[in-house]
């Protein structure tokens, strides 16, 4: 009975010392935020897939799928890129969706990646083609052929607009009736006719949230005068794979002390994440800029609380960029280098959920949308302190 009490003691100032920190994070967020705001503001088979794809995060496993009338149909999924990033990932998870109730599924990527991103977009491809995705040129008569022959075509993103035209050419027509466009962003930049212009003739958009669908409704008619197809909100949702670990409580456990051995991190220390793709819109320097300040109150008050550590997650050791070499500058000036890890970019995130004790979700673009890491760190009952700019 007294070790029972002593956990749960434990447990307790452990939940005040990471709610006492993450209420220094939010304060120092904000302060940087709105220092820096100003600076950032100057940033067929589709009506049934449209008809069901809503109901597919909500049904039962035991129930039946959802996507079920894709069996023998074929799918082509066009992506603007392949990368690490959001927008391919949820496209590729759903072409894994689509394989597993039997559909031919065929990929295509429109913009070819950065010499430093080969590797990565080498890997996904690996991936899709070891669980029966086709992975085909964005351009040729093969990528033609594959579009008019479809029964659906996915066009991931507002960019992905563009191989409609440079691709299709005369044939766009005949392919519009049977386009979902799936779009994610809310940047003005995206808000051009080159983009969008054939976004009235498709048979729906589908867009992650009910304030990013009035967005676009609202600013293509206002700036670019047309109209939105019929379109559908379906909120982002996490794959069954991630699902299953954050369940787990044995597997939390194990990842949990892996990691933070290789971090050099004790498991009674409290661990700060950012996750995602190492840049300015993304808000790493003003997470390193709030963590070093809050290292600072923590001495100046003399609190008692265990060590502090951070850890950014989607680095890029290989390209070493600009803003990355600005971060592991300042986490040298400040000599915060034993607190401070660096995670090259990566295709799985639970291991690092699994191990930290709050994430920091501190995007700071124009018209950055609601991060699918929120969710996913949501998952593992994490508290989680964002500070979007919209």
């Amino acid at each position: 009975m007294g070790k029972q009490a002593t956990s749960w003691n434990t447990m307790q100032k452990r939940i005040r010392w990471a709610l006492m920190i993450l209420a220094l994070f939010t304060l120092l967020t904000l302060t940087f935020f709105f220092y820096t705001r100003s600076a950032f503001n100057s940033c067929n088979s589709t009506d049934h897939f449209q008809a069901q794809i809503q109901s597919t995060s909500v049904t039962s496993s035991s129930g039946p799928n959802p996507l079920g009338f894709m069996k023998s149909k074929l799918a082509l999924l066009v992506s603007h890129e392949l990368s690490l990033s959001g927008g391919p990932l949820l496209l590729m998870e759903l072409a894994f969706l689509l394989r597993r109730v039997g559909a031919e599924v065929v990929w295509i990527t429109n913009q070819k990646p950065a010499q430093a991103d080969d590797g990565v977009a080498y890997s996904l491809e690996r991936k899709m083609l070891d669980r029966g995705v086709q992975v085909f040129s964005a351009k040729g008569q093969k990528a033609i052929d594959t579009a008019m022959e479809a029964d659906l075509v996915v066009l991931n993103t507002a960019v992905a607009g563009k191989w409609l035209e440079g691709v299709l050419k005369e044939n766009v027509k005949q392919v519009l009736p049977k386009v979902l466009w799936w779009i994610h962003e809310m940047r003005g930049h995206y808000f051009k006719l080159e983009y969008v212009k054939h976004l009235p003739f498709v048979a729906g958009a589908m867009i992650d949230s009910h304030t990013t669908a009035e967005y676009w409704k609202n600013r293509t008619r206002e700036r670019l005068g047309i109209k939105m197809p019929e379109t559908y909100v379906v909120h982002l949702g996490n794959s069954k794979d991630h699902m299953e670990v954050a369940e787990d409580i044995v597997a939390k456990r194990v990842l949990r002390e892996h990691v933070r051995e290789s971090l050099g991190v004790r498991d009674d220390d409290l661990l700060f994440a950012i996750i995602n793709s190492v840049s300015r819109g993304k808000g790493q320097d003003l997470f390193l800029r709030s963590f070093y300040e809050s290292l600072q109150l923590i001495q100046e008050k003399h609190q008692q609380v265990p060590s502090v550590h951070a850890i950014i997650v989607g680095s890029d050791l290989n390209a070493q960029t600009k803003f990355e070499t600005e971060l592991r500058n300042f986490v040298l000036e400040k000599k915060i280098q034993n607190r401070v890890h660096f995670v090259n970019k990566t295709l799985t995130v639970a291991p690092y959920l699994a191990a930290i004790d709050a994430l920091v979700q501190n995007s700071q673009a124009r018209g950055e949308c609601f991060g699918r890491i929120t969710i996913e760190a949501m998952a593992f009952q994490l508290p989680v302190l964002v500070t979007l700019s919209v």
